[in-house]
């Protein structure tokens, strides 16, 4: 018969064992930026020029990459969206969604809350290596912090950015 304080040890083991393994994945997909990125000049479906750099100077910025194909980043994308609302600095690059039209569609119109960059040929993912959609990346001070690929909750996007204002 297994004691409490056994069953605690092996759930705290398998907690461990499983963050490790997804810090490991997010690893290995980790996106690499150009060397330049914080200088590159955007250009917004709405119609705005801007660069990481004047985004990410006074709060952390969360890059988010997309794909109208991905069935996981719809999710991912109305999480970003109910952020970017509550005042988190989100830029989101589509990537293989289409028009700018189309984009606004799929949007239903948020892209006015937050700056999205039309990726219709997927070069610009290219350019970053960003090779799983949905790609998260938060930036500050022009620097790459942390990145995630694939679904993340509110939550996790939450602590992510909240460790970066606190520790970057």
């Amino acid at each position: 018969m297994t004691t409490l304080g056994q069953c605690l040890r092996a759930l705290f083991l398998l907690l461990l064992a499983m963050a490790l393994v997804l810090w490991l994945i997010d690893w290995v997909r980790a996106p690499k930026p150009p060397a330049d990125f914080a200088q590159q000049v955007f250009h917004t479906i709405d119609g705005r020029t801007i660069t990481v750099a004047e985004l990410s100077a006074k709060k952390p910025l969360l890059i988010y990459f997309w794909s109208r194909d991905c069935n996981v980043c719809r999710y991912t994308t109305r999480n970003l969206i109910n952020l970017s609302g509550k005042g988190y600095n989100v830029l989101t690059i589509a990537q293989h969604a289409g028009d700018d039209i189309q984009i606004v569609r799929l949007l239903n119109g948020k892209h006015l809350i937050m700056p999205v960059i039309n990726d219709p040929t997927g070069s610009l993912a290219a350019s970053w290596q960003a090779e799983v959609m949905p790609t998260l990346l938060i930036v500050k001070k022009n620097k790459v912090v942390l990145s995630t690929t694939g679904w993340t909750s509110v939550t996790g996007i939450q602590l992510r950015h909240w460790w970066v204002k606190k520790w970057y």
